[in-house]
């Protein structure tokens, strides 16, 4: 199985150097291999979230490499990671984050506009997004007008808009009820199944992560 994501010695403090120091990440080594979704699961507070950053290229490890998709990531330039994070990575947080005064198809259409994609092409992209996890009929209400399920599963189509290798999401059901979590996390998976994309997703629920290929756990900032 080819790889799509690898972090090899991964290592982050907070204060470093400083009184106070918070050692996060003591040597992470982990490996995603393509269409392989995997359960990050931790405490609150354990480095999740930081682990999930480091991957996407939003921050830097004090030490370590990130490759996606055979590419060494480390030490690139801010630009050059930019665009590698724009055109490999996807991303769904806990709090959906969509832009408040689009509708549903804009917020899914806006990334691809900003890749460059054409408007036309774009739009179908979104509505075909928004018809496999079963919000096209909400396609042009705007977030306010939406349920918390309703506008977490725009935001699992806003964060494969632009056809990434690598989804990354840090408790993507964490602020719906358990009824409601297990319905959106059942689209989520099934559109991850059918791009065949490669997923890492952190969660603290259980139930949720015996659905995925593997768990892995972080533990005294190491995963094991």
């Amino acid at each position: 199985m080819s790889e799509v994501l690898r972090l090899e010695g991964i290592t982050k403090a907070y204060n470093r150097g400083k009184p106070g120091e918070v050692r996060v990440l003591n040597g992470v080594d982990l490996a995603l291999g393509r269409g392989e979704v995997v359960a990050l699961v931790a405490p609150s507070g354990a480095g999740k979230s930081t682990l999930l950053h480091i991957a996407g290229l939003l921050d830097t490890p004090d030490q370590g490499r990130v490759i996606i998709g055979g590419q060494d990531m480390t030490g690139l330039p801010d630009r050059a990671r930019t665009e590698a994070r724009r055109d490999a990575v996807g991303f769904v947080y806990q709090f959906h984050h969509l832009l408040p005064e689009f509708t549903a198809l804009e917020n899914v259409v806006l990334p691809q506009l900003a890749n460059g994609v054409a408007r036309k092409a774009a739009e179908r992209r979104a509505e075909r997004l928004l018809q496999a996890v079963g919000v096209a009929d909400r396609a042009l209400h705007r977030p306010a007008q939406l349920s918390g399920g309703q506008q977490q599963r725009v935001a699992f189509c806003r964060g494969l808009a632009n056809a990434p290798e690598l989804l990354l999401a840090d408790e993507p059901t964490g602020n719906l009820d358990p009824g409601t979590s297990d319905q959106v996390f059942g689209a989520l998976m099934a559109l991850v199944r059918e791009t065949g994309l490669s997923a890492l997703i952190a969660t603290h629920n259980m139930d949720l992560a015996a659905r995925m290929d593997r768990i892995v756990r972080l533990d005294q900032g190491r995963v094991v």
